[in-house]
């Protein structure tokens, strides 16, 4: 058999969006790859987020901060990040408009200084629209988040945002053309978060440039996820898979839907194209 090289996206794919890891979803990585495939993730976290769980299953890599990092057996082979110009800029904007943030680092997760009392009300609703418990708060979703740091760093792939209306994603967007502006947690005027990141920058550039590193044909490439930011990258790959709990506009694009992250999808989909 062909080696295959198999790119999961991490919440909504890997886990429920409860931090909730299947046990069959580790058994089918760990066969994957003693059938000789590659299993990477590739995810909008940052390293930090990248939890003692999950960096114990044994990846061969590893792709964050929706593309702006790629690391390949522990060696990184790309790290993109605002310069600190820009992490200024952007975090005087955010603050001059009232609206509470974290920076996104390897390095950690910076808080502003008021966005774990802002934050609550809507990581509740966030939990809530993807089914999951009604006790979610900051310090759950983020176990690890620093506050009280200096925000004015030079390691920040990515700022997200709380949305006090979606008026502050279009003016953001304006504020920065030369970044990418993108909005999680609901569609248009649902969405609850913005974020800023580099530009010409996603989860498919990642993955093409993975792929011509490693020397590995698109065409024995699998990618799985559930939301609208994977989307390029399921496109990209030879076979694009999306979860039986995605989006629908992810299920409408895939090549193969499979089931839900807490109904085995992986293991299910592992096994039917032969991974394991």
């Amino acid at each position: 058999m062909t080696k295959k090289i198999i790119f999961l996206d991490v919440d909504g794919t890997l886990v429920n969006y409860d931090n909730y890891l299947p046990d069959s979803a580790v058994e089918a990585i760990h066969a994957a790859q003693a059938k000789g495939n590659l299993v990477y993730t590739v995810t909008g976290r940052s390293k930090a987020e990248m939890y003692p769980p999950i960096v114990a299953i044994g990846f061969d890599g590893y792709i964050g901060g929706n593309g702006s990092y790629i690391e390949v057996g522990g060696e990184v082979l790309k790290e993109a990040t605002l310069s600190l110009a820009e992490t200024t800029k952007i975090v005087d904007w955010l603050q001059s408009r009232g609206l509470e943030f974290y920076l996104e680092a390897n390095s950690g997760l910076y808080a502003s200084h008021n966005f774990e009392e802002r934050a609550q009300p809507t990581i509740q609703e966030y939990s809530q629209r993807k089914g999951n418990r009604e006790d979610m708060t900051v310090r759950k979703a983020f176990p690890d988040l620093i506050f009280d740091a200096d925000l004015y760093r030079d390691d920040i792939n990515k700022i997200s945002f709380i949305l006090e209306d979606y008026q502050d994603f279009l003016d953001a967007k304006k504020a920065f053309p030369q970044l990418q502006a993108g909005t999680w947690g609901g569609v248009g005027e649902r969405a609850l978060f913005g974020d800023l990141a580099l530009g010409n920058i996603d989860k498919a550039v990642a993955v093409a440039e993975l792929l011509t590193h490693l020397q590995i044909p698109v065409a024995d490439s699998f990618a799985f996820g559930d939301a609208k930011v994977d989307i390029p990258m399921l496109a990209h790959c030879g076979t694009g898979v999306a979860m039986g709990n995605g989006g629908e506009e992810i299920k409408e694009m895939a090549d193969y839907i499979t089931a839900s992250v807490d109904d085995h999808g992986l293991w299910s989909a592992f096994q039917h194209f032969g991974l394991i």
